[in-house]
């Protein structure tokens, strides 16, 4: 009782000097402090509430699809393998590789795609011949009739913000990397209160002992805060906030919640301005693999670059980075999280990291720009950036790789003709329709003008098959063998003039075999046919491709017709896909963040159209590549794929154009000048050298060469196009709709007549085709008005 009294005098005899402090500190206390706080608090929790990361929108190419007969090379694999951040790192991890021999050990990462998807595992591929010889389990050795790899990514849509990430949920990440996390950046997470005392003691005594700053005394939750609501900079005022929304954070959310966040937002590296966040993002990034399957020695590697992304960058820095993750290896050890025998594997390996970071931009800017005019019409362009989609495209990495260098060696091959050349080409499946490569200029990855969508030429001889297929619908009046007039053509012009188109050798070649004509590409046979069939007839057809601006004028039977690659691609498709007029289409579907598919792209096929036509036009065409102005192709190795195509050549050669089909693949290339001016090219000295560097390198499959269904083989006279013997001098094998030549054959008589009267040339060896041109005059036609 005694001391309170004596306190209590104390107090009254300071009172007059401590007032002012303690009415001055109450002041601050609930004048500033308290309404600051409750600010602050009001911040935190409407941010953290309301927290939602911006996941970019991911774009994907086509999944591998293997299965025994799929026609694939080792240099096709291993380039597809590579592009998706694949390592050769034994094949026994997700995401690697290996090889023995002809065959390869790949571990699959797996995907949810619009089609269902894959479940990761270990496969055996044996390659042989140019095909997938054998797929089995890697683990059982059981046959699987059929394995896909997952997606390449090829884009990534950004919304304000370059940043990358791949929001997970806590029960999602390894329980090493939280531990890990926890061991080297927070001890005492579990326990502090969002400050650490004891670590801050910690960090202090160690840097006055070091001299400057070697250990920092931040909680976790003192980083996220930072990451989430301040700046880096350096002052009184900032470490006040961030230590007092640390506390309100605590005293708000669990220490999982917290966690879950952080894990998810920690930035990690930067490539170019695109910000990798998230320790998701940071393991496709450095190891091309997802999150849950990294090893020990990687997770370090991640938590160590906690400290400084930059310094500890493992591509520019390595040695920096390898010291720091195997003191983080060791720190692990010291904590328990690791066997001694764990410690030293862990350490013993090497970093691991792939050689490109797994964030492209926009790799493919030319088949992109087509995914967006496909795509648009569903979602817009703020759905597309923030909406946290995947967009499953049907571009296939090793034809855009293996098209653009196509470009580039045939340019590279043709020396000072080259200069001032563009070019542009278009892939596809030749039976669905997708859209497999888009080439828009001759420097792969340019952004700018899309030649192969936007670029509108002359197509020259690319009309004509469609001309002969139109006649060919009427198998009583015309078929392959049908003898067409190549003579001089004078029309007069709505002007009073007269057009007097010629073929390019400046001749007329006579009575010629329809498929003749069509192969070496005369002008003047074409534009007798075209007049026949009709040209309104020839109009609608064109039109029916969704073609507009298509002239009645018979200048349209040899190429007065303006058309980007894209749309020739389209009219084409028509042919591969055997008379289904399939439309190009560059995206499979589309599914969101929590992995349902929201929208899906579906060619719906139904019964062909015309397909005996088509059908005999394709077979016209397979000649075109065997004895006329593409016989380049029958005369190299590539005739093993007895591919169809048509060279085109625009007026003053200003154009060079290619389209050919396989049984598989379907392609088209374009070369010219920006400005318009002459090339000094043709079709099958420019174009065509791009198609052929092409298949060289692309697996694909034949097109056959058996009649379908509804079509004969048949034995003609080229001479009068009529039924013969094949016993008979001359005679040719053309293919016709059955049943619709006369059952009667004329036998060899006329052989004899003709040798009488001193008749024509006849072929040596019966059943041969005509001669080849000259190839070094390339007999291409152009368009002359």
């Amino acid at each position: 009782m005694d001391f309170l009294n004596r306190l209590g005098a104390f107090a009254r005899r300071c009172w007059p000097w401590l007032r002012i402090p303690v009415w001055v500190g109450m002041g601050l206390l609930f004048g500033f402090v308290l309404p600051y706080t409750l600010i602050l608090n009001k911040r935190v929790q409407d941010r953290f509430n309301d927290l939602v990361f911006a996941v970019p929108t991911r774009v994907y190419a086509r999944p591998l699809a293997l299965a025994v007969g799929t026609p694939m090379t080792p240099a096709a694999l291993e380039l597809e393998l590579t592009f998706s951040g694949y390592s050769r790192d034994g094949g026994q991890i997700a995401g690697s590789w290996s090889k023995r021999g002809a065959t390869y050990v790949i571990s699959s990462r797996g995907y949810a795609g619009p089609d269902g998807g894959e479940l990761p595992k270990r496969v055996e591929v044996t390659l042989g011949n140019g095909s997938v010889q054998q797929v089995r389990d890697a683990v059982t050795k059981d046959a699987i009739p059929l394995a896909h790899l997952d997606p390449a990514r090829i884009a990534t849509l950004y919304g304000a913000k370059q940043e990358e990430r791949r929001f997970v949920q806590l029960a999602d990440v390894p329980p090493l990397l939280l531990s890990g996390l926890q061991a080297v950046e927070d001890r005492d997470f579990k326990h502090h209160i969002g400050i650490d005392f004891s670590a801050i003691a910690r960090a202090m005594f160690a840097n006055m002992r070091a001299g400057h700053t070697v250990q920092g005394g931040s909680t976790l939750t003192q980083q996220l805060v930072r990451n989430l609501f301040l700046t880096r900079d350096q002052n009184f005022t900032r470490k006040f906030n961030e230590a007092l929304m640390s506390l309100l954070l605590e005293a708000h959310y669990s220490k999982g919640r917290i966690l879950e966040a952080y894990v998810n937002d920690v930035f990690l590296g930067q490539q170019g301005d695109q910000a990798v966040h998230g320790f998701a993002a940071a393991a496709e990034f450095y190891f091309g693999r997802r999150m849950e399957d990294l090893r020990p020695q990687e997770i370090a590697l991640l938590v160590g670059m906690v400290k400084g992304p930059s310094y500890y960058d493992p591509r520019r820095s390595p040695e920096r980075a390898l010291a720091r993750r195997n003191l983080v290896i060791q720190e692990f050890a010291n904590t328990g999280l690791l066997t001694a025998a764990q410690t030293n594997a862990a350490q013993a390996s090497p970093l691991g990291v792939i050689s490109d970071g797994q964030l492209p931009h926009n790799r493919f800017p030319a088949f992109m720009q087509l995914v967006r005019s496909q795509i648009t019409a569903d979602f817009d362009e703020q759905s597309l950036r923030d909406g946290n989609l995947s967009i499953f495209t049907t571009l296939d990495p090793t034809a855009q790789l293996y098209a653009e260098q196509a470009i580039t060696t045939a340019l590279k091959g043709l020396g000072k003709r080259a200069n001032e050349v563009q070019a542009a080409g278009v892939v596809t499946d030749a039976p669905t329709g997708s859209v497999l490569a888009v080439v828009g200029s001759r420097t792969p990855g340019e952004q700018g003008f899309n030649r192969a969508i936007d670029a509108r030429r002359p197509i020259g001889s690319l009309v004509k098959p469609f001309v002969y297929l139109v006649a060919l619908t009427q198998p009583d009046r015309w078929n392959l063998a049908t003898l067409l007039d190549d003579s001089p053509v004078s029309l007069r012009q709505p002007d009073g003039s007269y057009w007097e188109p010629h073929n390019d050798d400046n001749q007329s070649h006579g009575q010629l075999p329809m498929v003749d004509a069509l192969a070496h590409s005369w002008n003047l046979a074409t534009i007798h046919l075209g007049l026949a069939v009709g040209l309104p007839r020839i109009q609608a057809f064109l039109k029916s491709f969704g073609l507009e601006n298509v002239s009645p004028s018979p200048s349209l039977l040899i190429g007065a017709l303006d058309l980007s690659p894209l749309q020739v691609a389209q009219m084409y498709q028509y042919l591969a896909a055997d008379g289904h007029a399939l439309p190009l289409v560059a995206v499979r579907g589309v599914v969101n963040g929590s992995g349902q598919t929201i929208k899906r792209y579906q060619v719906q096929t139904g019964q062909g159209e015309y397909q005996d036509a088509v059908r005999l036009t394709t077979w016209a065409l397979q000649q075109v590549t065997l004895f006329g102005t593409a016989h380049s192709i029958g005369d190299s190795d590539l005739a093993r794929l007895d591919a169809a195509g048509k060279t085109g050549t625009s007026n003053d050669m200003r154009d060079s154009w290619f389209a050919g089909y396989t049984g598989q693949h379907l392609a088209v290339f374009w070369m010219g000048r920006d400005d318009n001016k002459p090339t000094v090219l043709f079709g099958a000295t420019g174009a065509l050298r791009a198609w052929r560097e092409l298949f060289e390198k692309l697996p694909t499959k034949p097109l056959s060469t058996t009649p379908a269904p509804g079509l004969e083989l048949a034995w003609i006279n080229p001479a009068d196009g009529k039924p013969t013997s094949s016993s008979c001098q001359g005679a040719r094998q053309f293919e016709v709709v059955a049943g619709s030549l006369p059952a009667d054959t004329e036998g060899c008589f006329w052989q004899g007549v003709k040798s009488l009267f001193g008749g024509g040339d006849q072929p040596a060896v019966a059943g041969s085709a005509p001669p080849p041109p000259n190839p070094d005059t390339p007999p291409d036609n152009t368009l002359r008005n």
